[in-house]
């Protein structure tokens, strides 16, 4: 009898040590420009990781584990995110999220790759996704997607014929470069002016002169938020009048705190915007802001929208399998209806660049405003 009562005992025991095992919690590393010129655009996207954890783990994570979020600062230097990378590897975690620039990620992700784990990012730069990675997942448009809308909308709306064009001499630079160039090209809009500037670049009066001078129809801006801000007072200053066009980051919220009232009359076109009219997209712009204080940008909704989609995908495939979840989230489909945290109806493809509805927007009086929806590609 003592016997039985034994080993019911020590059955329940390791019952016991199995549910304790089965509620630890899951890692997840985030590699995020904390610091660096980066700084802006990766604690904007750390924070949007940080309140979605939050969210999930609230609502009682998978299964009854919680999510463990870590985020490690990759200092905006390529050499530190690929060795963060090498460091996630090492501890086994099942799924890393970041860097934000597109020059960190080309290096980091080699290391996810070797180890076959999913690597949601918050990149645009196109080469990323060409590489073939299978493990590597888009929180955001690549260039090859954006910038047929922002060409359109040039010839459509803006009517020029001739674009000079500003960009940032980096990986998201020169990736943005050459894929809105290849837009221009077929689109028969001529390249008047292309002006090379560097990143943390403080004086634009020679950039902006060059521009002025190739008297082209409009402008077209892509450099990093900081750049930009210098860019657009450099302008404003010079007394630039023709349309000033951009992506994401021209219009973001620290371009148009920085650039003050030379933001004004700038049109972008952007993949993500707290402005979108869209309830659960104002929802979440509120909880944002009650938690940090400050209105999220796109970056901060690409973390958000990153880590709630990975959560969509552990939840369909009913396992943290960092295999299987590469391979479901390639081709997937997720509906905001479903998953209110992804915010919009998205569509992966097999390289795993996404496909969403975007927004056209407009600053005016120190806000971006809508002023056109544009439907997702597939449609």
């Amino acid at each position: 009898m003592t016997n039985v009562f034994g080993r019911i005992t020590l059955s329940l025991a390791l019952v016991g040590v199995q549910a304790i095992a089965g509620a630890q919690p899951i890692p997840i590393a985030g590699l995020v420009e904390l610091s660096g010129s980066g700084a802006t655009a990766g604690t904007n996207f750390d924070n949007g990781v940080k309140l979605a954890i939050k969210e999930i783990n609230a609502a009682g994570g998978f299964s009854g584990r919680k999510f463990d979020y870590t985020a490690w600062d990759t200092q905006t230097q390529p050499g530190v995110a690929k060795s963060l990378a090498a460091k996630a590897v090492d501890q086994g975690v099942p799924l890393v999220i970041g860097p934000v620039f597109s020059g960190s990620i080309l290096v980091s992700m080699n290391e996810t790759r070797r180890a076959e784990i999913p690597n949601i990012i918050g990149g645009e730069a196109a080469q990323i996704t060409q590489q073939g990675n299978p493990y590597v997942l888009r929180s955001s448009f690549t260039q090859a997607a954006a910038m047929p809308k922002v060409v359109s909308y040039i010839a459509n709306s803006v009517k020029a014929r001739s674009v000079a064009v500003i960009y940032v001499n980096n990986d998201f630079g020169k990736g943005g470069r050459d894929a809105i160039t290849k837009e221009f090209q077929a689109a028969g809009i001529k390249v008047a002016a292309d002006i090379s500037t560097e990143p943390g670049q403080l004086d634009f009066s020679s950039a902006v002169l060059k521009a002025k001078q190739a008297q082209a129809d409009a402008l077209f801006i892509y450099t990093n938020e900081e750049e930009s801000a210098r860019a657009l007072k450099e302008l404003r200053k010079q007394g630039y009048d023709k349309p000033i066009i951009g992506e994401s980051t021209l219009a973001n919220d620290k371009v148009i705190e920085l650039a003050g009232d030379a933001a004004n009359g700038v049109i972008a076109h952007v993949g993500l915007t707290p402005d979108a009219p869209n309830p659960t997209v104002q929802a979440f712009s509120k909880r944002y802001q009650m938690e940090y204080k400050l209105k999220p940008d796109h970056n901060a909704m690409k973390g958000y929208t990153g880590m709630h989609a990975a959560k969509a995908i552990f939840d369909k495939i009913g396992k943290i399998d960092p295999k299987a979840f590469a391979a479901a989230m390639h081709t997937a489909s997720l509906s905001a209806k479903d998953y209110p945290g992804v915010l919009f109806d998205v569509r992966y493809d097999a390289k795993g660049d996404l496909d969403r509805e975007s927004f056209i927007v407009k600053i005016v009086n120190g806000r971006a405003q809508v002023i056109e929806t544009l439907k997702p590609v597939a449609r």
